[in-house]
């Protein structure tokens, strides 16, 4: 499906330990709103995808998560690889070290673990794209927080702006998904029939129980 390159997307070359700053960033890792979330929704929902277009930019955007999920996970290891006990004490990153020592371990910011009820595969392609969107939004918005708050951390800011950069683009793609899909269906009706399931030969109005008035 795709070649593995064993380098990061973008270069992390973190070089002082912070527990209270690994513990935000976690939260792109196994928050509600971050990179396992994103890369396990994109890479199931592609399968569902009506036209070639659509779903190869599910599968390309999905990879691509993994390729952040990669680069989160390696700043919360060089944030936290050599804390001494003292620091683990007073940043309060103790209830995840009694846990997870200094492993990387999917949460949010708040200690909630992940759950893959977090996103959805609802098999309709117009509801999963608006989703995919609105996930994206709320991935920038996210980075945008982690930024305020690393603005004066250049080795941390610079890979966070990167990810928030490529959030941007990913809702620009996932619009033209959603313009390709729609510019196949009745432009007075796009909730006509689920045109990943229903036959648009048969679905009448009748049969499917919308209404075009």
């Amino acid at each position: 499906m795709w070649n593995y390159e064993k380098r990061l997307q973008y270069p992390v070359n973190i070089t002082q330990p912070n527990a209270k700053i690994a513990q935000y960033i976690m939260s792109q890792y196994g928050g509600p709103d971050g990179e396992i979330s994103a890369s396990m929704r994109y890479l199931s929902q592609r399968f569902t995808m009506p036209n070639r277009m659509a779903a190869a930019v599910l599968n390309d955007i999905g990879t691509e998560e993994l390729a952040h999920l990669e680069m989160v996970s390696t700043i919360v290891h060089q944030l936290t690889r050599d804390l001494s006990m003292e620091e683990i004490e007073k940043s309060g990153f103790g209830p995840y070290y009694i846990d997870h020592t200094v492993g990387v371990w999917p949460q949010a910011a708040g200690g909630v673990p992940f759950n893959a009820c977090q996103f959805q595969s609802k098999g309709d392609p117009i509801t999963d794209l608006f989703e995919n969107l609105a996930a994206e939004q709320k991935a920038r918005s996210t980075y945008d927080n982690i930024l305020r708050v690393v603005r004066d951390m250049p080795e941390i800011a610079d890979p966070i702006k990167f990810l928030r950069a490529r959030e941007v683009v990913h809702f620009q793609r996932f619009g033209e998904a959603l313009r390709s899909i729609q510019e196949e269906l009745d432009a007075k009706n796009f909730y006509a029939f689920n045109p990943s399931f229903d036959n648009p030969c048969t679905a009448s109005c009748r049969e499917c129980g919308c209404s075009t008035k």
